[in-house]
């Protein structure tokens, strides 16, 4: 079995753990195709994607086309001859002809319990609707967006005060434990695929900069959930005076009844701001004022927020 061809094809760091697994378990992985380089930050400084780097400590050889489904990245990556494709959050659908290429098939890790949460930002997404749990599923793949038949799953609980960073290491973590499970047993022929339940899917897109934007005619427990599922990126924010604020962190406000318009400024605590919401009211505590760094809102009040007034408006 660890004569079988494997291809590894991803891109962020969510699949570095899966890369690294089949490396460290002794899997024959012989190369990685990845996305290209792109420009990052405020001075556009080309940068390689993770799982890139990853390869290259491994010492792969490492392919990064910018479409998968042309003709010549087809050619190229085909002539690598793999009997098995391992992709995890690679970023673009694979064309039919590479689908069929490998004797074993094409699987998918995926951050959700499909199939809940198809699509590019499935951790992000369960947590801000508030999920108590999340998993990895592994899957075929197929033509369509992570609508392949499921080998494999685990589930992962959500803690009250994950983040989608900290989620993100925990799939991380037991997806590619999942994986190095789950091949020996499809090799072996041991796994009866289960067809998903199209019926029952649900899709989270790629974050958007509206999904950022917090709307202050939402519960406490809403907002809290979009916070916490937008750090460490992208972060929330919201507007004071015109100003972008990005919300690092608030907690709700137990039992607070609010009968103030959403968004407005209800007291200066020691060490936040409290904020009327749709329903209760939350703190800000962590945030970032434009063209400033990130800071405690104890540190934001004693210096450029000491003369914000209560009874003013956050969203406007």
């Amino acid at each position: 079995m660890r004569d079988v061809r494997i291809l590894f094809m991803g891109t962020p760091d969510f699949a570095v753990s899966s890369l690294d697994a089949l490396i460290k378990a002794g899997f024959n992985v012989i190369g990685v195709v990845t996305q290209p380089d792109r420009p990052v930050g405020r001075k556009q400084v080309l940068t390689p994607p993770p799982v890139k780097e990853a390869a290259l400590r491994h010492g792969l050889q490492v392919l990064q086309p910018e479409r998968i489904k042309s003709e010549e990245a087809l050619a190229e990556v085909l002539s690598l001859s793999p009997d098995l494709i391992v992709t995890a959050a690679y970023g673009q659908i694979l064309p039919k002809k590479l689908l069929e290429a490998p004797k074993f098939g094409c699987i998918n890790v995926h951050a959700s319990l499909l199939p809940k949460y198809r699509g590019g930002a499935p951790i992000h997404k369960c947590i801000v609707e508030g999920e108590k749990e999340s998993g990895v599923t592994i899957m075929y793949m197929v033509e369509a967006l992570d609508a392949g038949d499921m080998l494999s799953k685990v589930v992962v609980p959500i803690e009250e005060r994950d983040t989608v960073g900290t989620l993100h290491d925990k799939l991380a973590a037991a997806g590619s434990a999942l994986l190095i499970e789950t091949i020996p047993a499809l090799l072996a022929g041991e796994l009866t695929a289960e067809v998903q339940d199209h019926d029952a899917a649900t899709i989270a897109p790629n974050i958007k900069r509206t999904d950022e934007q917090i709307d202050w005619s939402r519960t406490a427990e809403q907002i809290y959930n979009q916070v916490r599922g937008l750090n460490p990126w992208p972060v929330a924010f919201t507007k004071y005076q015109g100003k972008v604020w990005k919300i690092w962190w608030v907690e709700k406000v137990v039992d607070a009844a609010v009968d103030h318009q959403p968004g407005t400024i209800l007291a200066r605590d020691e060490d936040g701001l409290i904020i009327a919401c749709g329903s209760g009211a939350v703190k800000i505590t962590e945030l970032q004022p434009e063209g400033k760094k990130r800071m405690s809102a104890l540190d934001f009040l004693r210096g450029a927020g000491n003369s914000i007034e209560i009874g003013t408006k956050v969203g406007e």
